[in-house]
């Protein structure tokens, strides 16, 4: 495929231009003496009605938030507050795939994310702050258009929040490239023709990327 076909390239946040929030996770369950993947359990657990969701849609605050996670964990079996979750959040940034958003642009291409975050908080799954000085903000300033789900009201996977993005750039899903780190947000957006990429790593991202676009990215 050549890149005259490709006219943006849609980010999600967390995991693609930052390192996994999984990670933070995993070291979270270590602490606290957890079975490893714990969270993300809680979390796949009635995946559109859970504390998590209705947290990404905006539904519940913080509070909620800690209090129903707290419930859904202890369902479980064990014994993990939802503000403990939210204070690992925040991940770190991948100076390469920054490098790739700064190339992307000069090479003609429009730059946008689709972000699943929280309200409350700071950090790469949270809402943004607006601090100009702030990295996370740095970075956000170099997409034309965000859609975030803690102000849209609406989360991926729902394809509703692809063809937004769509509308918002006046683009066919065709004309983009969409990265995620998780299969089932990709899938969606394959499903309505963009060229979707799942990522697990930030070197692996960025080589899937520079052979679709035929140029070398990071």
């Amino acid at each position: 495929m050549s890149n005259e076909q490709f006219a943006a390239v849609i980010f999600d946040f967390g995991g693609v231009i930052t390192a996994s929030p999984f990670e933070a996770f995993n070291r979270l369950e270590e602490e606290r003496g957890l079975p490893q993947d714990f969270i993300r359990s809680v979390n796949t657990a009635n995946p559109h009605d859970n504390a998590w969701a209705k947290f990404e849609r905006a539904e519940i605050d913080a509070r909620a938030f800690d209090v129903l996670f707290e419930a859904e964990a202890e369902a479980l079996g064990h014994q993990l507050e939802g503000r403990a979750v939210l204070g690992v959040l925040s991940g770190s940034i991948r100076p390469a795939m920054v490098r790739a958003l700064d190339q992307l642009a000069a090479a003609g291409f429009r730059l946008a994310c689709i972000t699943n975050n929280v309200p409350s908080g700071h950090g790469a799954g949270m809402a943004r702050s607006g601090d100009a000085k702030d990295a996370y903000e740095q970075v956000f300033a170099r997409f034309e258009a965000v859609i975030e789900s803690s102000k849209a009201g609406v989360r991926k996977p729902d394809p509703r929040i692809y063809q937004m993005m769509c509308e918002q750039l006046g683009l066919a899903p065709a004309s983009c490239v969409y990265l995620d780190d998780l299969g089932i947000n990709c899938k969606p957006a394959a499903a309505l023709g963009m060229a979707a990429i799942k990522v697990t790593s930030g070197e692996q991202a960025l080589a899937d990327l520079s052979a679709l676009l035929g140029m070398e990215l990071g």
